[in-house]
């Protein structure tokens, strides 16, 4: 794979409309409101900072990814929901307002934390992060201006211009899992004769983290007597990522395309595993309904 017009400009510019989005949708509320359930947010952020990387980290291993494959793996792990976990939620019957807090609050620490872990995990499978440039200070800086200021932006205009904000934001969420599929959709066209090596480079590596942890935030939740709404949207909150700023990290910030594979192939595979966890969730209940369990 190679950088281009895509990755240094169109990925940038989309996540910022993205992050803009996000914050048009935001009340200080959606914040506050992880103080009326603790228990679920504390479930659904620990599941999502510390039990993801640590999934991630173990399928690298066990499947014995290459060093820069094996961190791009990591950066998908790194990074935090986003308007797609969000739809997923909303399409299982979740709880759409924990999603979108989780989102939110996950999405304000990662421009600190994606940065750090990264370099960790450059340090750990490449051996040494000075092969590829990504000093913590100033990523955490192009993060911030590209994530946390247009979400402030977003949240500003909605206090002030409600109705404006109201007709705006719908057309950005649909842009925002559109656009994901879109760069996605470019970036194979652009490398159709090497998509099926990638796919057989990182494709079961990505399929297994994405099952495990839609999997294991359900069984999760449900450990901790979470309500079945909750249980799904930590569900989706931990398996479906923001593939748009693993791109940009690994392709942008780091300009290692290869880093970008596993972000190509995760954020393809977990549309068809969203949809599909989501049809097993409503047949589940079906059946509950019928008493066939």
């Amino acid at each position: 794979m190679q950088t281009d017009l895509l990755t240094t400009v169109i990925l940038p510019a989309s996540l910022f409309i993205i992050m803009f989005g996000m914050g048009l949708s935001l009340r200080a509320s959606d914040f506050t409101r992880v103080l009326k359930q603790p228990k679920a947010a504390v479930i659904g952020i620990s599941a999502q900072m510390i039990l993801l990387p640590i999934i991630a980290f173990l399928i690298a291993v066990v499947f014995n990814l290459p060093p820069e494959l094996a961190v791009g793996l990591m950066i998908i792990s790194f990074a935090p929901g986003g308007a797609t976990s969000n739809m997923f939620t909303n399409l299982a019957k979740g709880d759409v307002a924990l999603s979108i807090s989780l989102t939110a609050l996950v999405s304000l620490i990662t421009p600190f934390t994606l940065p750090l872990f990264t370099l960790l995990a450059m340090n750990y499978f490449i051996g040494s992060a000075e092969a590829f440039q990504l000093p913590v200070m100033k990523t955490i800086i192009q993060l911030l201006v590209i994530t946390l200021i247009p979400v402030l932006v977003g949240m500003f205009i909605l206090f002030k211009w409600q109705k404006a904000a109201n007709r705006i934001e719908p057309v950005i969420k649909v842009f925002s899992v559109a656009f994901l599929f879109l760069i996605i959709l470019a970036i194979v066209l652009k490398n159709k004769s090497q998509m099926l090596d990638f796919f057989i480079q990182t494709g079961p590596a990505t399929l297994a983290l994405n099952v495990l942890v839609l999997s294991l935030g359900y069984a999760l939740a449900k450990f901790f007597k979470l309500s079945p709404s909750q249980s799904i949207s930590i569900s989706y909150e931990v398996g479906i990522q923001n593939g748009t700023l693993a791109l940009m990290v690994a392709g942008t910030l780091i300009g290692n395309s290869t880093m970008m594979i596993p972000a190509v192939t995760y954020s393809l595979l977990m549309f068809i595993t969203g949809f599909a966890f989501g049809y097993l969730l409503r047949k589940k209940r079906r059946d509950s309904r019928l008493g066939y369990i």
